[in-house]
């Protein structure tokens, strides 16, 4: 599809999130460039130019919007933010309340509206959520529960039981037939991505803007039996660091390891995708004659589409007989970018 100025220009009155790093939009009016899902009011049709990076824009003259903050990377976690749970991470018994928070020049309204925007919950459930999940670890690892508890930071175990039994639906005492999940906000240049793992490995990485995310954090969380937590793991450092050197060319396979649940066919499409080389595509149709099931194409991309771990399961090498990009939960200017760069680096 050819990325006409009418397209681009529907795509910013509707906020598309598939189009976001595709262009940005510049108004000539105000001398101010956006993001594409900008909230800000959308200009008329003939005060609007559009350019395929941030570098053409500021060149001719354009100034960075104060609302999206194009010269970001996409849904970036603040670096104050970073700060805080980098600190949450290292003891979980902390309690950040109003009064911290405005000692470090931090607006407690602007800690809430950002928690709620990407967690879905506020800062204080937040961290509430990180210390009983450290808590859940300890007890299931043979910790008792009065010491656990007093540990994690609570005054009594009344209080400590009923904020146990509010997140996993049972008390301390009984929780030891319980799974979780644990989940993290993680950067990478394409935006921010949320990543679960459990003792076995990494079972979700996705982009935090996918439309099925909480379907599939739902059905994981289902088929697990487990409560999905904000919380550390040990395969996130692996992750990360991995992560990483992918996104900069250098890495061309991981290691961390995947726990990817599903049916057996499900798994066979998956494992094929993942035999993929790096800065290879393959059809729909080359992966069903990989699986041995020619007639099962349809089926193959209906399993393609079910893959909950983005990039290290890359779905992405999968390409429309045509040869043209299809459909990607993560939006195709996302697979377009991925190609591209182990197309660069292999």
């Amino acid at each position: 599809m050819k990325l006409t100025d009418d397209i681009m220009y529907k795509a910013a009155v509707n906020k598309d999130t598939s189009f976001e790093g595709v262009f940005f939009t510049a108004v000539k009016t105000t001398g101010i460039f956006c993001r594409p899902t900008c909230t800000a009011r959308k200009p008329k049709r003939e005060n609007v130019e559009f350019f395929t990076n941030s570098k053409e824009a500021i060149l001719k003259g354009y100034r960075p919007c104060k609302v999206c903050f194009p010269l970001e990377k996409y849904n970036e976690t603040p670096d104050f933010i970073k700060e805080i749970l980098r600190e949450l991470s290292d003891d979980p018994s902390l309690k950040f309340k109003d009064y911290d928070l405005v000692k470090r020049g931090i607006e407690p309204s602007k800690m809430r509206r950002w928690f709620l925007k990407n967690h879905g919950i506020t800062f204080q459930a937040y961290q509430r959520m990180f210390r009983i999940n450290s808590a859940f670890k300890k007890i299931k690892d043979g910790e008792s529960i009065t010491t656990t508890a007093f540990d994690a930071g609570y005054e009594s175990l009344s209080g400590f039981n009923d904020s146990f039994k509010a997140v996993f639906g049972v008390s301390p005492k009984n929780s030891k037939t319980h799974n979780i999940i644990d989940l993290k906000r993680i950067e990478t240049p394409l935006g921010t991505m949320y990543a679960c793992a459990v003792k076995e490995g990494i079972c979700l990485l996705e982009f935090t803007d996918r439309k099925m995310l909480e379907t599939e954090l739902k059905a994981l969380a289902k088929s697990l039996k487990a409560a999905i937590v904000q919380g550390e793991n040990k395969h996130f450092n692996v992750l990360e660091f991995e992560l990483k050197e992918y996104f900069e060319g250098k890495r061309k396979e991981f290691t961390v390891p995947l726990f990817s649940p599903g049916s057996d066919f499900q798994n066979r499409v998956w494992k094929a995708l993942g035999e993929i080389p790096y800065g290879s595509v393959k059809s729909y149709k080359e992966q069903s004659l990989v699986i041995e099931k020619p007639e099962a194409i349809r089926a193959v991309a209906n399993a393609n589409g079910m893959n909950r771990i983005s990039i290290l399961i890359p779905c992405h090498r999968v390409i429309g007989s045509n040869g043209e990009l299809t459909g990607y939960g993560g939006g195709l200017w996302r697979k377009k970018w991925l190609l591209e760069l182990e197309q660069n680096n292999k």
